[in-house]
């Protein structure tokens, strides 16, 4: 890739996020090509990103600020549409959006963290006995039987969804993070989670419980109005999937990374650093969300000298904040729990800024924790390097198959 390549096309399968990352920021605020053949703005700098994500002439919302999409030239099929058609507080404007977050965060409070904590520790206890039942020696894939049950299963919890209609939905969050679909599938994924969040909210209308969905479905704003009926959904499924397909993505980077550094692993054994040191340098040197589809310039922004103008879309690449050399220097790409500085944006910032960030916390020291006291000889049971994921968007990889040697009990 060279700077005449403009706009460059950004690989759609993610197989090698960072290189391209890096590629990508030496240029500046640069036009890429998505599948489809739109043509957004790509950021890969902690300084771009960072300013995009507090300017309040930086939109989430299509509908009202994506000159093509309003134009029509964006199809219904586009291979991105489920990330962009939403309507919920992830894609609304001002008033609307101070309105559906402060919904929502009455239904993501300090006490809601401290009551999932027995559930937590119940389904790590859970998996983990399952682990155990290994026989000596043998290969386990950790992604499949560890870090997606595990966030999977606590959000779908937490929606009051059961296992059965988790278990589908999850083929089609799959479908919504993988770039290489066709724009067939691309329609399907967006009816297909659509149709479960109403068989979702019905069945919570008929039978409410002590569940977020409950919750949404009785919560006002302080001038009385509810959320819609698509607002309702579409929320609901922007708290199943960021839930889940993020922190399935942390544990993922944080134990391949941990297996990847003995020394490093050792330290947090012996309690030299801790478990949030090892939480935050993940997030800050592998992000589980990479880039994410699409902001839009209200009016026309400078941004590193280049000027956006207004109704054009930018892609922000999450994976690249913590990597920037301007930001932690000539190490940044270095995988270091010692490190002082482990700033990263992978809670976002801003008035978008993770609700969930307390719970993910909760649940990423519960895992980490107990998942290595049980298997303090784990290993990665391969030599060749883990294969990304097929997607541009999530931060993660296909398979992590390790070897558990698992210790005293």
């Amino acid at each position: 890739m060279t700077a005449t390549e403009c706009p460059y096309t950004l690989d759609p399968v993610g197989s090698d996020l960072h290189g391209e990352s890096a590629k990508l920021r030496e240029q500046g605020p640069t036009q890429v090509r998505l599948p489809g053949g739109v043509v957004v703005w790509s950021l890969n700098s902690h300084a771009a990103i960072q300013q995009v994500l507090t300017d309040r002439r930086v939109t989430k919302s299509a509908r009202n600020h994506w000159a093509e999409f309003r134009d029509g030239k964006i199809p219904p099929d586009w291979e991105l549409i489920s990330w962009i058609a939403m309507d919920n507080m992830v894609t609304s404007f001002g008033s609307d959006h101070r309105r559906l977050r402060r919904l929502v965060a009455s239904a993501f409070t300090t006490r809601r963290t401290e009551s999932m904590r027995p559930r937590i520790g119940e389904l790590v206890t859970e998996l983990i006995d399952g682990l155990a039942t290994t026989p000596p020696g043998a290969v386990v894939d950790l992604r499949e039987t560890f870090a997606y049950p595990l966030p999977a299963r606590l959000v779908a919890d937490m929606i009051g969804m059961s296992e059965e209609a988790r278990a589908a939905t999850s083929k089609v969050i799959d479908m919504m993070v993988d770039t290489t679909v066709t724009p067939e599938q691309a329609a399907g994924v967006l009816q297909g989670w659509r149709g479960a969040m109403t068989d979702l909210i019905e069945e919570k209308r008929r039978n409410p419980a002590a569940d977020i969905t409950s919750d949404l479905l009785a919560s006002r704003d302080e001038d009385g109005s509810r959320l819609t009926e698509l607002e309702l959904m579409d929320t609901v499924f922007a708290i199943l999937g960021a839930g889940s397909e993020t922190t399935i993505n942390f544990f993922d980077n944080a134990i391949s990374a941990l297996l990847s550094h003995p020394d490093q692993l050792a330290a947090v054994q012996a309690g030299e650093v801790t478990w949030a040191d090892v939480i935050d340098e993940t997030l800050r040197v592998e992000s589980p969300l990479a880039h994410l589809p699409l902001r839009y310039a209200v009016e026309d922004i400078e941004v590193e000298g280049v000027t956006i103008r207004q109704g054009e879309a930018l892609l922000v690449n999450y994976s690249a904040v913590g990597r920037d050399p301007a930001l932690n220097g000539e190490t940044a790409c270095e995988f270091d729990v010692r490190r002082e500085n482990k700033e990263h944006l992978s809670f976002g910032h801003g008035p978008h800024y993770c609700l969930g960030a307390g719970i993910a916390r909760a649940v990423a020291t519960e895992g980490l924790s107990r998942l290595f006291g049980r298997f303090p000889q784990m290993r990665l049971a391969t030599d060749e390097p883990l294969q990304p994921l097929p997607t541009f968007i999530m931060n993660g990889h296909r398979k992590l198959p390790v070897i558990l040697e698992p210790g005293p009990n």
